[in-house]
């Protein structure tokens, strides 16, 4: 019975190793701010906003490193990542929000501001704070009733 095992693993333990597994989809591209009307976003997503004063800031790679990191829990919780690093563009969005060099800002689906911050976070603080949200907790209820 023995020689039967070493068989069986012989044959399938190559085939095991050429297994891969399945990629996770792709990060979607982060909006360009002067291309979005949040308008058009109101009460279908969250938009997260990353402001830097130039793509080549540190806090603004930085931030867009961790939110790459686990776009899964960013989509679970409807969001849209909106960047802005050009100043001198003046978008509707750099208008409404008014950021100061680096800037990360989170908004609810009302697009009412919820959290401002002037250093990079990473996706399980913005998931958590999201959560705290009573719309997000609402949306939680109606996918899980209590039984």
């Amino acid at each position: 019975m023995k020689p039967f095992y070493v068989l069986v693993l012989s044959v399938y333990l190559p085939l095991a190793a050429g297994a891969q597994a399945v990629p996770a989809d792709p990060v979607p591209a982060p909006l360009v701010a002067a291309e979005v009307d949040l308008k058009a976003l109101e009460y279908l997503s969250r938009p997260v906003v990353v402001f830097a004063d130039s793509p080549n800031d540190p806090n603004f790679i930085r931030q867009m490193n961790l939110l790459a990191e686990d776009p899964a829990a960013l989509a679970a919780r409807d969001v849209v990542v909106i960047q802005d690093t050009d100043p001198a563009a003046q978008s509707a969005i750099r208008q409404k929000l008014r950021p100061r060099g680096f800037s990360l800002v989170v908004l609810d689906k009302d697009l009412r501001t919820v959290i401002r911050k002037p250093l990079p976070w990473d996706v399980r603080e913005i998931a958590r704070a999201i959560d705290k949200l009573p719309s997000r907790r609402q949306e939680i209820n109606e996918r899980q009733p209590a039984r």
